[in-house]
């Protein structure tokens, strides 16, 4: 099937139940973002800062991105004019950097703290208590240029669906908690991102307003490799 049967399909079945699709573009030429672009698709995600800032760049300004992959302190100078929001911060020292930045670009900047919801070691995000123990600190308290706007999780790779559901579902939950404790009266906190193509049906049951797609729209991958890069 073509990016552009795959992208309809798609959309068919997840904006039934209102929830928005990242089309995660990394290593996907411009020609294939340009297609699903033509179809509507607005939102791109990316994982490697460097390919992210050349693909904005070279495609349409009205295009939002997301970056998804782990992000680097030292990178965020180079997304912080114009990201539209960043899924992966898990760290409190990272928030510091990213909204260091985005004064200096005149912004406040949407984020998703990161949680390590997988029964891998490979995986980023904060634990739960880090959560609370990032939301109750005087530093956070006192930055003004970025916004919480939810959680971001990542399930264990693994062909067991039920580890995945209660995965997605302790992350739902700690949602509803972190909302109704920290940001009750806050509209803006309303994103639970969670579901790739392996696992977004059962995402999508579990109350994901987020899901992640790449190669259910593009197809497999190809594997790059960036220069200075580590995200």
């Amino acid at each position: 099937m073509s990016i552009t049967d795959n992208l309809k399909a798609l959309k068919e079945e997840i904006e039934s139940v209102n929830v928005r699709l990242v089309a995660v573009s990394k290593t996907k030429p411009n020609e294939d973002i340009l297609e699903a672009y033509q179809l509507g698709q607005r939102i791109f995600g990316e994982n490697h800062v460097q390919e992210l800032v050349d693909k904005h760049e070279s495609l349409p300004k009205d295009i939002e991105w997301h970056l998804v992959g782990h992000l680097q302190t030292n990178k965020v100078k180079y997304i912080a004019p114009f990201i539209s929001l960043i899924h992966s911060v898990d760290s409190l020292k990272l928030l510091i950097e990213i909204n260091k930045q985005a004064i200096k670009s005149d912004r406040i900047i949407d984020c998703l703290l990161q949680v390590y919801i997988a029964d891998e070691e490979t995986k980023y995000g904060l634990g739960y208590d880090e959560v609370i123990e990032l939301l109750e600190s005087q530093e956070f308290q006192e930055l003004k240029n970025v916004r919480i706007v939810g959680l971001m999780g990542i399930a264990t790779n693994t062909e067991n669906p039920k580890q995945i559901k209660e995965e997605f579902y302790e992350l739902k939950t700690l949602f509803e908690g972190v909302k109704l404790s920290y940001f009750k009266n806050e509209a803006s906190f309303k994103e639970v991102s969670m579901g790739m193509s392996s696992d977004y049906k059962i995402a999508l049951e579990q109350g994901s307003t987020l899901v992640r797609i790449g190669s259910d729209i593009f197809g497999k991958r190809e594997i790059k490799h960036f220069k200075n890069t580590e995200e």
